[in-house]
């Protein structure tokens, strides 16, 4: 009995690698699959105009993020570190940079994405009992609030706990797909294809820019699993394969899925449904139809737990850099969950619920994130030319990341011109984390009493949370 004390009193409180290259697998493929493939049909055919042009982008959004995934695995199996970007960039260009992105990530991108698909399944979860209007909107967004609560405490409790609703909700998801996907090879065994035409397609390049923000949203999360890569079982292995078949998967699943749809749905009725799924359920299922947004429903939820779940350690990656409040460093004594961290994401999520605006929100990401996955993805090449020494288990052929980051260039630069206020906010929600590291962090020579003040809150929360620092003794 004295040696299991002592055994316990040796260890130290920090992250545990508990993840398998399956549970790796449904945190990517879950994290990808979430809102994106229910809410971006009609935004993807809206800038498209035509049915196959809208294809072709499903087709090559899941190539590009495929590119950039591949990249990813380079500087993840390189530099092993929670954070992913926010780590690369900062071994590779610096602290303010890498304070930039860690701003874009944990103020704008995170949050906001997860704000859109807790409100894409509290509409999915009410659909059902509002079947001939929409549902009330103020109603929608409380459900959000109670889905991003439930996944908070889940969260903060145990690891273990969370992996496991990732898994459940990822093959509940995946089944969902795979029952629209038969019933669309059914329709098209019968004929039905009259709507795969290039007609109405719009050439402008403003728009094929703006489809790509609608297809790459859907497609978010691919690079998921490098956030908590300390907490993956051998890493080298794992990371890359856990990549290839979760971004390989997705992609077909994507593709055939919106060809089913087409065989149901006419580009009108697609543009004019904010529940794709729902419409061709009703469509096809008759009494059935009900099943399909149960089945959305589980999948958003288990969306919203991948962004929590991946998210909370981009905040504590960032505090253990000193580029955070001290406390999202902190790990729950009990349970070895970054609790603080989890809270403070929930927290801006719920804040993102006040904005109204879907589309918008979507723009917001789209700006923010393409732009700063591109910084990461120029790490490959820098760090090559700068750092030749540094141990590379995968090295990726120069080409890909090159590809890369002219692609992210067209996506982020083009829709400047179509959308210059949306644009306009992603920049200026860019621009405003200078200000905050100059004078939160660059700032060393503080007054005594903002030191106090921050080492009074900071200890207050220590105590109301149970948490303690990463490496401290646990207690018995």
């Amino acid at each position: 009995m004295e040696n299991n004390e002592e055994k316990k009193l040796d260890e130290e409180i920090t992250l545990k690698p508990k993840m398998t290259l399956v549970n790796g697998i449904t945190v990517i493929v879950g994290s990808i699959i979430g809102s994106g493939i229910f809410v971006s049909p009609s935004g993807v055919l809206k800038y498209t105009g035509s049915v196959n042009a809208s294809l072709l982008v499903w087709t090559i959004s899941g190539v590009f993020s495929m590119v950039g995934a591949y990249c990813y695995a380079e500087l993840g199996t390189m530099i092993r570190k929670s954070g992913a970007d926010y780590a690369y960039i900062m071994e590779t260009f610096g602290p303010f940079l890498a304070f930039v992105r860690l701003w874009i990530e944990c103020m704008i991108v995170r949050p906001c994405s997860q704000a859109i698909v807790a409100l894409t399944f509290s509409q999915y979860v009410m659909k059902p009992l509002f079947v001939e209007c929409e549902p009330p909107d103020n109603a929608a967004r409380m459900l959000a609030v109670c889905c991003i609560f439930i996944l908070t405490f889940v969260n903060c409790y145990d690891v273990k706990w969370a992996t496991r609703v990732q898994d459940i909700f990822t093959y509940a998801k995946l089944l969902a797909l795979f029952i629209i996907i038969a019933a669309g090879i059914y329709q098209l065994s019968q004929g039905h294809h009259t709507h795969f035409t290039f007609n109405n397609t719009k050439s402008e390049v403003t728009s094929l820019a703006l489809s790509f923000y609608s297809g790459l949203f859907a497609y978010n999360g691919w690079n998921y699993l490098n956030f908590i890569i300390e907490e993956l079982k051998d890493p080298v292995r794992n990371l890359p394969l856990a990549i290839a078949i979760s971004c390989t998967l997705v992609t077909v699943v994507y593709v055939l899925t919106n060809i089913a749809f087409y065989t149901t749905l006419s580009p009108s009725e697609m543009l004019n449904s904010k529940a794709v799924a729902v419409s061709f359920a009703n469509h096809l299922f008759g009494p059935f139809a009900l099943c399909i947004p149960f089945f959305v429903a589980m999948s958003t939820f288990g969306a919203v737990n991948g962004v929590l779940l991946t998210s909370s350690r981009l905040f504590y990656a960032g505090a253990c850099s000193g580029q955070m409040p001290e406390i999202l460093t902190m790990i729950q004594a009990q349970r070895l969950t970054p609790a603080p961290s989890v809270l403070a994401m929930a927290f801006l999520s719920l804040l993102y619920l006040t904005v109204s605006d879907i589309d918008a929100l979507i723009n917001y990401v789209g700006f923010a994130t393409w732009l700063s996955i591109g910084v990461s993805v120029l790490c490959v090449p820098w760090l090559r030319w700068k750092r030749p020494d540094l141990d590379r288990p995968i090295r990726v052929n120069l080409f890909w990341p090159i590809a890369y980051i002219l692609c992210t260039l067209f996506v982020t630069v083009v829709p400047m011109v179509a959308t210059p206020y949306e644009t306009g906010m992603g920049i200026l929600m860019i621009l405003s984390s200078v200000p905050v590291y100059y004078l939160c962090i660059a700032w060393t020579s503080k007054p005594m009493f903002l030191r106090t003040a921050q080492r009074s809150a900071t200890v207050f929360l220590q105590k109301l949370l149970v948490v303690v620092g990463k490496s401290k003794k646990a207690d018995v």
